[in-house]
């Protein structure tokens, strides 16, 4: 499902990513954890085609996403990808049903089919009462869950998440686990997780530890 080898980032005379090779398989749930510096979300940046390696080849479902034009690139990220942040960045002034909706209409999916895609989503996480909130008025646990609903929306080979509950407290980070998995089990979701949280790091099917830009298998 991902293949990245030989993935080498610099950011001025700083060495970043000093040449890492990975391989997710399709349904695999895989962790990375590592203290802060160590190179972590720039990994996962560059996985996930938000920056680019300065060397090395990344494919996901058989493509070399950086052999794309930056158009066909966009495309491939929106369909492909899907993305889950520890800020939410739900947009403040759009609903929970309008937020989870937005990927499919920058795909071309008519308004209706969107936000039907959106209610079933919602209901899957337990939401869907929630669908006309908007994100100030709900909980941090609800508003990642719409995060997740956003991310899956498109149906993507792969999900990149960036420490998705850092900003939980202890109940709302063992649901958001739960929901990983169970996603991974009805679906063959594939997660690559960047994580502080040792409890989400170790239910993973791998735990990967990065260190000085490289990892520890």
């Amino acid at each position: 499902m991902l293949t990245a080898k030989g993935i080498v980032k610099s950011y001025d005379s700083l060495q970043i990513l000093k040449g890492i090779d990975l391989e997710v398989a399709e349904g695999e749930i895989v962790s990375i954890v590592g203290s802060s510096g160590a190179g972590k979300t720039t990994l996962l940046q560059i996985l996930g085609t938000l920056d680019r390696p300065d060397k090395g080849i990344i494919q996901v479902n058989g493509i070399d996403p950086f052999s794309l034009s930056a158009k066909k690139l966009s495309a491939f990220r929106n369909q492909s990808i899907g993305f889950i942040f520890q800020s939410h960045q739900l947009l403040p002034e759009f609903s929970a049903l309008e937020n989870i909706a937005l990927p499919s209409l920058i795909k071309g999916e008519s308004m209706e089919f969107a936000k039907k895609e959106g209610l079933r989503l919602l209901k899957m996480v337990g939401l869907s009462e929630r669908a006309e909130h908007k994100p100030n008025e709900l909980s941090g646990g609800e508003q990642q869950r719409v995060a997740v609903c956003r991310a899956l929306i498109n149906h993507p080979k792969v999900i990149f998440a960036d420490e998705p509950s850092g900003n939980l407290d202890s109940h709302n980070s063992e649901e958001l686990h739960k929901l990983f998995f169970h996603l991974r089990d009805e679906f063959k979701q594939t997660f690559v997780i960047v994580t502080h949280n040792e409890s989400l790091a170790n239910m993973a099917d791998r735990k990967l530890v990065m260190k000085d830009g490289l990892l520890i298998l």
